[in-house]
């Protein structure tokens, strides 16, 4: 069976073929760097990063392009109140958001076209809309696109084409705005005071002015697929599902109509929406959750991934604590099993590790080439770490074939924890007395793994006693020399406090 597909255009799932055989073009919408992405985001670049590990394990070579929007309404509102240039503003977040990238383990793409090193390509792209008669200047200077000059414009969204009609003498300048809203969209925007005054407005034949946020990724996507791959169409364009409309159907009228291709994509694709507690994540539910508040948390990558995985990608996820606890123990079980793997690993197999090592690869191929079915990919590694830990209280070991089956599966999903932890709780160490005496502050050259312990221990008890006297400079200094030896300290909800050691697995 080959990869099969859901494709959002036709509303059905089909054969994967990419337009160039062996090569596969992907663009994914990225973060728009006005804040911390939270991890409604992260779920989409998620199942993005399913979709490019099994491409890459289904032996296709990708070139992976993320854009990061840097420049658009909500990143000069927030230049602005801050009272700092664009640029300044937006790299804070750009650095976060690759922090986040890394500790959720996804894979770096190809490409991070920012928008304001692209400015060019977009000016080039509107001109040419321009000459082409589908795009005009407003009287506020403003360049629009025309969709009733694009007859196919509506196609992806499946919007109403009487909406279209009645709603094609009207315009709308705004980066986002209502759903079903199809009016002429912005192209270029005029520049206003507030443009200038972060640093956001660039000089254009048709006037000085910044771009709309649709025209982006458009500009970024053709000119950067033509450099690499001599092609202007992609392979597979995916984001969320909010970004059908406009973003996505305005992106496919404007790439059209200036290349004169029928396609921009050959497939769509379009992850669900993270639920917090029943609820869509947005701000005015006030329910808003980073990647980082999750790592200050302790929260482990791989238990992320395995919550994001036992969800298919087309199917809104709820994430509750009580998910969440359930996949951080689901990691932990797969990582023991890891470790146990790997130290009792040979050069040869025993039969029961053969047959389920043949039943993984089987499972985990059929799973991913029904449209991403990663609950079934999951489901398969679970039972292959069951049958490995049978076998191995058998006595069997694993040899090349049982590992190269595990780490296939394991580099697609990533759903491993990748830490070993050791706790030693408050109570524990005051029955022990160890919370006395002078300190030094790096673990001693040669100590044992308790001695260790004890001594990371020592300075979480200090710096909570540090919080309890609202000395939070000394207790952030704790923190972070407690990090550089490799230990992370954990408040806990009945006030006690915790110590856990990091290993990274090999």
């Amino acid at each position: 069976m080959s990869l099969r597909l859901y494709n959002t255009m036709s509303r059905r799932i089909e054969e994967f073929h990419p337009i160039q055989p062996g090569r596969v073009s992907l663009y994914t919408c990225g973060p728009t760097v006005y804040n911390y992405a939270h991890i409604g985001n992260f779920r989409t670049f998620l199942f993005e990063d399913l979709l490019r590990g099994w491409l890459e394990a289904s032996g296709y070579e990708v070139f992976h392009i993320m854009n990061l929007t840097d420049v658009d309404d909500r990143t000069i509102a927030a230049a602005s109140q801050k009272g700092t240039s664009l640029r300044d503003h937006v790299e804070p977040f750009v650095r976060a958001f690759l922090e986040d990238r890394d500790y959720l383990k996804l894979r770096p793409a190809h490409a991070y076209p920012r928008a304001t090193d692209h400015i060019a390509s977009m000016i080039d792209l509107i001109q040419g809309l321009l000459r082409k008669g589908v795009a005009y200047v407003g009287e506020d200077g403003s360049v629009y696109f025309a969709i009733d000059r694009f007859p196919a414009y509506g196609r992806l969204s499946r919007l109403d084409t009487r909406e279209l009609r009645a709603g094609a003498s009207e315009r709308v300048s705004a980066d986002e705005y209502a759903k079903e809203d199809a009016r002429d969209f912005v192209l270029w925007k005029a520049a206003r005071p507030e443009d200038e005054a972060v640093g956001a407005a660039w000089d254009a034949p048709f006037g000085r002015g910044r771009p709309g946020w649709h025209v982006e990724c458009s500009a970024m996507a053709l000119a950067l697929t033509r450099e690499h791959w001599g092609t202007e169409v992609l392979d597979i364009h995916a984001g969320g599902v909010d970004l059908i409309f406009p973003h996505h159907e305005d992106e496919i009228a404007q790439s059209c109509a200036y290349t004169g291709r029928d396609e921009f994509a050959r497939f769509w694709m379009h992850g669900e929406f993270l639920n917090v507690r029943g609820e869509k994540m947005s701000k005015r539910f006030g329910n808003i959750a980073t990647a980082r508040d999750l790592r200050e948390d302790g929260v482990d990558p791989g238990a992320i991934r395995l919550l994001m995985c036992q969800v298919h990608y087309r199917q809104q996820l709820d994430l509750t604590d009580d998910a969440l606890a359930a996949a951080q123990e689901g990691s932990r079980r797969l990582g023991d099993f890891q470790r146990r793997l790997g130290d009792a690993a040979g050069a040869v197999d025993g039969p029961q590790f053969l047959a389920a090592a043949a039943r993984l690869d089987q499972e985990l191929t059929e799973a991913l080439d029904d449209d991403l079915n990663a609950p079934r990919a999951v489901a398969a590694l679970f039972a292959y770490a069951g049958a490995g830990n049978a076998a191995l209280d058998a006595g069997e070991q694993p040899g090349l074939r049982s590992l190269a089956a595990w780490r296939r599966a394991e580099a697609v999903l990533g759903v491993t924890s990748q830490v070993s932890v050791t706790r030693l709780s408050e109570s524990e160490a005051e029955a022990r007395g160890h919370d006395a005496g002078p300190l030094i502050e790096i673990p001693p050259d040669g100590a044992t793994e308790e001695a260790q312990r004890l001594w990371a221990l020592q300075w979480a008890l200090r710096r909570k006693r540090a919080r309890d006297a609202k000395d939070y400079a000394e207790a952030d200094r704790i923190r972070d020399l407690l990090r550089g030896a490799g230990w992370e300290v954990r408040d806990s909800r009945d006030g006690s406090v915790e110590v856990v050691r990091i290993r990274r697995a090999s």
